[in-house]
């Protein structure tokens, strides 16, 4: 396989994406808004295009590290009638309706695109121990694979071109929520005089065990069987009850684990107070698909 690339959009992530690149002896042409971020690049060798058509028609694959699908659009559909015959690998993060329909957009004219959903910071780009989520043709997927490779590992997911973005997305919502529960337990934490160094390994090792519960409590899921035999919604109230009213005695906002605690009272209200937590999942919408 010819060993050339085109990357569009230079942040943090699409120039770790071309110095990937060069480092593996690809031929590399880039092109940004702001030419100067490509400086570093054309000193390792990379060719830096003047318009983006000249990007797109340097090499058949394009690889896409933009905002969001709308800066792809205001990228690319200037230069539209250069994409025909390219393969656009969309690295950028959407929405998965918004992902079909660039893969429509893509193929009107003339492309062929593959989404993507990657797993890692920039820091991560270049190194196998982490995935990058592909959805689209399963022939481009795998013609190119060698090609996408060079970035993290792959995980395909299927030729739905939604589907690389959902499960990004799904990871996207666990990471926030997850990383935010953290820095307001910091916030509480440090509002009785506790550092954050005191406490994180403390929250490390929580987050730690939360595999355990996942594996434990997935069957049960899929089998509709929320018992609350190892803790019940009342028993949530209870515990987070007493985190709201810690929060507030501290002098912290307890706006979060106040949201949280109203959804577990939601669920307590509508009757199922004695069941497990995992009844959640079907008081968020969760079954409705099957």
């Amino acid at each position: 396989m010819n060993k050339s690339v085109t990357v569009i959009g230079l942040g943090p992530m699409g120039r770790a994406m071309a110095d990937a690149y060069l480092d593996a002896g690809y031929r590399v042409t880039v092109w940004n808004r702001t030419p100067g971020r490509a400086d570093e690049l054309v000193a390792r060798g990379a060719v830096c295009a003047a318009t983006v058509e000249e990007a797109l028609t340097a090499h058949e694959v394009v690889v896409l590290s933009l905002t969001d699908y709308a800066a792809m659009y205001a990228v690319l559909e200037p230069a539209a009638a250069a994409l025909e015959g390219r393969v656009l690998v969309n690295l950028s993060s959407d929405t998965p309706a918004r992902a079909r329909t660039g893969a429509a957009w893509a193929a009107r004219h003339g492309a062929r695109h593959l989404t993507g959903g990657v797993q890692t910071p920039p820091s991560g780009i270049g190194s196998q121990e982490f995935d990058t989520f592909y959805s689209g043709p399963r022939d481009l997927f795998e013609q190119y694979e060698d090609v996408l490779k060079v970035l993290t590992g792959t995980d395909y997911r299927g030729e739905d071109p939604g589907l690389a973005a959902l499960y990004y997305q799904l990871q996207m919502d666990l990471f926030w929520t997850t990383l935010t529960a953290w820095l307001h337990m910091l916030a509480l934490a440090d509002a009785n005089g506790i550092k954050p160094s005191e406490i994180t390994p403390y929250a490390a090792g929580t987050l730690g065990g939360m595999g355990q519960f996942l594996d434990f409590y997935t069957p049960r899921i899929e089998a509709g069987r929320h018992a609350g035999d190892v803790e019940r919604i009342s028993m949530a109230v209870a515990s987070l009850d007493h985190v709201v009213h810690t929060t507030r005695d501290s002098g912290a906002d307890p706006a979060l684990p106040a949201a949280v605690l109203e959804t577990f009272r939601r669920a307590a209200a509508e009757g199922y107070e004695e069941d497990s937590l995992t009844r959640l999942f079907e008081v968020f919408g969760g079954g409705v698909a099957a």
